[in-house]
């Protein structure tokens, strides 16, 4: 008997890492091709957006990337609706699906000197396929690892959701470094920027093999009802003022991300004047270490509780975000902006972590996936997806270079102000 239960346990535990990998490894699809965009921005403006200024065609190339956020509410209600009634393994395949689809497109188009107007359409119409897609996905991918959790190890478990992002990161920005390395510069702005897409079709086969072996939770399979979509519509009606709270928790998290990620190679280049690689560099390490931080945070919430850390970490980033920047923006080098960065990266890992579990917590179960979907992707459609264009604007406009310090800052206080209302509420 001894024998028996000293093997079920290593079993068990390697059986949740399976579930763990599949489910994160088409998240990893989703966020790769995301990232994509945002580094390679300026060479997706000159053969999409042309334009007569520098600034006016990395202002439309970044409305391009916002435009698919814009999209992701309405893939949050339509298809968290579908993976609150048919299942998380079915939904997280049709996501999977419909994002490929997008990348594909994004991979393929010809130019703007090639087929005119109709390439940066075409464009545009990846983005919001992906959009789309991405509404759904976050929140599925989270429900799923917060649903097969081990007890007292929830925090922990769903942080792999966004620690899987940081996966992506990495391997976009080894990509981008690699490229840098062996190709020229012409090169890399006429084809050499499509690679990394094209990368992400082809891996897009594999993934699709993991996701099918994925076995649906245990909690929604011994859940006697299955809300019809009409159902999961009125109850978001019902608990509008727990998604809007929701919403303003995850504006924290999802400002810093893209700041840190996606925003990083621009804004290393174009406004720091550093050179590609620096950039890069920086952009691998921010990745590495969110990596590290996540788990962190989801374990720590685990022991202290989500509250503690959630007003934490937004009270320093709501007093330290600009200072930060400004001591960057005065004196630009390699070592202060990965000094920085790496700062930003610990604000969002400690508070990510504990952020998606609580977020999975405060939303009734019976519309878990559509409504933790719907509160992300309303923060990523009015703070983090327009980061990247909002961070160009406000440096443009006030010609301060920590400028985007300041909506960060503003992202903190709508954290901050959440955690407050939503604790309240539980405790009530």
């Amino acid at each position: 008997m001894e024998a028996k239960l000293t093997g079920t346990a290593p079993t068990q535990r390697s059986s949740r890492l399976g579930m763990v990998l599949r489910v994160t490894s088409g998240n990893f699809l989703e966020q790769f091709d995301f990232f994509l965009f945002g580094f390679y921005a300026t060479y997706i403006a000159h053969t999409f957006f042309p334009a007569n200024s520098e600034f006016a065609s990395l202002m439309l190339t970044f409305a391009a990337f916002g435009a698919g956020f814009l999209m992701r509410p309405l893939g949050a209600i339509m298809l968290g609706a579908y993976i609150d009634r048919v299942g998380r393994r079915k939904g997280l395949i049709v996501t999977l699906s419909i994002m490929a689809s997008g990348t594909i497109l994004i991979a393929l188009v010809p130019g703007y000197a090639a087929i005119g107007l109709l390439a940066p359409l075409l464009v545009l119409m990846g983005r919001l396929l992906q959009g789309f897609s991405a509404g759904a996905e976050l929140g599925g991918v989270s429900v799923y690892l917060a649903e097969m959790a081990t007890p007292g190890h929830k925090g922990f478990y769903t942080a792999w959701q966004s620690a899987s992002q940081q996966v992506a990161i990495v391997v976009a920005a080894a990509l981008g470094y690699a490229l840098n390395a062996y190709l020229t510069a012409q090169q890399v702005g006429a084809w050499g920027w499509r690679i990394p897409f094209l990368i992400g079709c082809i891996i897009v086969p594999f993934l699709f093999v993991l996701r099918r072996s994925l076995q649906e939770t245990a909690e929604f399979s011994q859940r006697r009802h299955h809300p019809a979509t009409s159902e999961v519509f009125q109850s978001m009606l019902v608990n509008w003022r727990t998604v809007i709270a929701g919403m303003m928790l995850v504006a924290m998290t999802t400002t810093t991300f893209y700041l840190i990620t996606v925003y990083t190679p621009t804004f290393g280049k174009t406004v720091l004047k550093l050179s590609t690689a620096d950039a890069l560099i920086v952009t691998l390490c921010v990745g590495i270490s969110n990596f590290i931080w996540l788990p962190i945070g989801g374990a720590l919430s685990d022991r202290i509780g989500r509250r503690p850390i959630l007003l934490t970490i937004t009270v320093l980033a709501l007093f330290s975000s600009w200072p930060a920047l400004s001591w960057l923006a005065a004196a630009p080098s390699f070592g202060r902006m990965l000094l920085v960065l790496q700062l930003l990266s610990f604000f969002f890992g400690m508070y990510n972590g504990a952020m998606v579990v609580a977020l999975t917590e405060v939303m009734p179960v019976e519309v878990r996936v559509a409504g933790f979907s719907l509160a992300y992707s309303l923060a990523t459609a009015l703070f983090g997806g327009f980061t990247p264009a909002i961070s160009t604007y406000l440096i443009e406009a006030t010609g301060d270079k920590a400028a985007p310090g300041f909506w960060m800052g503003f992202a903190a206080a709508c954290g901050l102000v959440a955690t407050l209302v939503l604790y309240r509420k539980r405790r009530s």
